[in-house]
């Protein structure tokens, strides 16, 4: 059964399976059993923490500097999406980076732009592909293939935007479908998606909280019982109802974006090109300069820009955090987390992003 989590009914339908809190791996465990080969990271979970008053303070911060910045970025997802063939849209956020955007994109084109558009979250998992029966589901339920779109907050080394590449063409071969897989996101740094509204690492508020921005849903997972009609699981987090910020976020957004529309006098703010070349060169350039630097043998503990570096001290085991400039308002989360983890922090005044994380490997010992 779908839910929709702690947002309002109607604002997203979350095509995730509910599973019990138990069964949890803590962080050290996981990592291990991820780097040996042992378990993949899809199937397990480690448990999460109600944020600390400091550490919800930065985020109330975050969101004073950052707010208008991504409401204008969601306001130009918008304007790009209601460009498209008038079919009813089914706006398919990847959960969870992804649901807060979603959330706040469909109800744009519903309010600004008068488009019959339905948001549903739903997993993708690196070497695993998106969840196939979430798909069916949605084509099942009135929708035609040329109305979904795929939204995500921003893409760090372009992973994801390729595995839905590459498991959307799987799924349209096999059912006989034509699902456009190209990835709408608010911030391109790899310059992997289809459409983005910036190539920009900037502080996206949603990115430095786990469930209580994004509906008090985990990071998905794919349990052992799983079988092949079943969602793709996760956790619901009721126990933090009390300091969530999912819907109020949310709101704030949409309010933001509403009123820079109503200034413009009816005519919305074009939405510029970006440089997703340029993106592309820049993170595969540095990507090639960390490894070499760092001694990294795999490109998956590698890490940039703030969304995929907060990510890091949050659920896995750090090695390093690399800031361009340790007093920017964008990383004082960042100086944070690395403080409380113990976690060593370089400084590169040459970064190409305003953050990098590293992820111990587990030949480090």
């Amino acid at each position: 059964m779908t839910f929709s989590g702690s947002y309002r009914q109607g604002e997203v339908e979350f095509l995730l399976r509910r599973l019990p809190q138990d069964g949890f791996v803590d962080v050290a465990e996981k990592e291990a059993l991820i780097q040996s080969g042992q378990r993949h990271y899809s199937q397990m979970l480690s448990p999460e923490s109600k944020p600390s008053e400091r550490y919800m303070a930065l985020f109330d911060e975050a969101c004073r500097a950052n707010n208008a910045r991504m409401a204008r970025d969601c306001l130009r997802l918008a304007q790009l999406i209601a460009a498209r063939p008038r079919h009813r849209l089914a706006i398919v956020s990847l959960a969870r980076a992804g649901t807060p955007v979603g959330v706040v994109v469909a109800r744009l084109l519903r309010e600004l732009f008068g488009r019959d558009a339905v948001h549903y979250s739903v997993s993708i998992v690196r070497d695993r592909g998106i969840d196939a029966a979430a798909l069916r589901h949605i084509l099942a339920h009135g929708h035609q293939a040329d109305g979904i779109v795929f939204l995500d907050g921003w893409t760090g080394k372009g992973v994801i935007a390729r595995e839905l590449a590459a498991s959307i063409e799987v799924f349209n071969v096999r059912h006989g479908t034509h699902i456009d897989a190209g990835l709408h996101v608010l911030s391109d740094l790899a310059g992997a998606a289809a459409c983005a509204a910036s190539c920009d690492d900037y502080l996206i508020p949603s990115s430095i909280l786990n469930a209580t921005v994004s509906g008090l849903v985990s990071r998905t997972v794919m349990s052992e019982d799983m079988r092949a009609d079943d969602f793709h699981g996760c956790v619901f987090y009721e126990q933090f109802t009390e300091v969530d910020r999912s819907q109020a976020f949310a709101d704030e957004l949409v309010g933001l974006a509403t009123s820079l529309a109503l200034a413009q006098s009816g005519a919305l703010p074009r939405a510029e090109p970006i440089d997703a070349a340029a993106a592309r060169e820049r993170s595969q350039t540095y990507i090639g300069q960390a490894m070499r630097r760092y001694g990294v043998a795999d490109v998956n503990l590698v890490k940039p820009g703030i969304g995929e570096a907060t990510r890091v001290l949050l659920r896995r085991v750090p090695r390093l955090v690399v800031l361009r400039d340790p007093g920017a308002a964008e990383v004082a989360h960042l100086a944070v987390l690395a403080e409380e983890k113990r976690v060593p922090v370089e400084i590169d005044p040459h970064l190409p992003y305003h953050a990098v994380s590293l992820i111990r490997s587990a030949s480090d010992g």
